[in-house]
């Protein structure tokens, strides 16, 4: 099995101004961290997509090629639980491939929008191989 880029840690906070801040921590195994943040609207969708961002940075300081774009993220309840969706496609190309990750998630819709992101994209990582930053 090939690496995957790890999920080390998530944060939300709700700001005064009526904005979210997510920060996302991705890994290697055994190697460097990557940091990512992102601000948005606090509201649910705004989180959601906020934390997708923030997982959408960290990855592209751990892996510069391919670079991913959010399309669409959202929170749908299926089997008596939450399960959170992200669509990611490739920037600029509105009609090129589009990967989808998902999160089964009880607690914390946000964090599962960003564990998504990773779902979809350590899918590819892990075909092609460890590209490090």
């Amino acid at each position: 099995m090939r690496e995957r880029l790890r999920f080390v840690s998530f944060k939300l906070d709700r700001l005064p101004s009526g904005e979210c801040r997510a920060r996302v921590t991705l890994a290697w195994p055994d190697g460097p961290r990557f940091e990512g943040e992102a601000r948005g609207l606090a509201s649910q969708a705004g989180e959601l997509r906020c934390a997708a961002q923030a997982c959408l940075q960290g990855l592209a300081q751990a892996v510069q090629d391919p670079a991913f774009e959010l399309v669409g993220v959202k929170a749908v309840r299926a089997f008596d639980a939450t399960v959170v969706i992200v669509s990611l496609g490739l920037p600029g190309k509105s009609e090129g491939p589009r990967v989808v990750g998902s999160c089964l998630t009880e607690g914390d819709p946000p964090r599962g929008a960003a564990v998504a992101v990773l779902n979809a994209t350590n899918r590819l990582l892990a075909r092609r191989g460890p590209a490090r930053a």
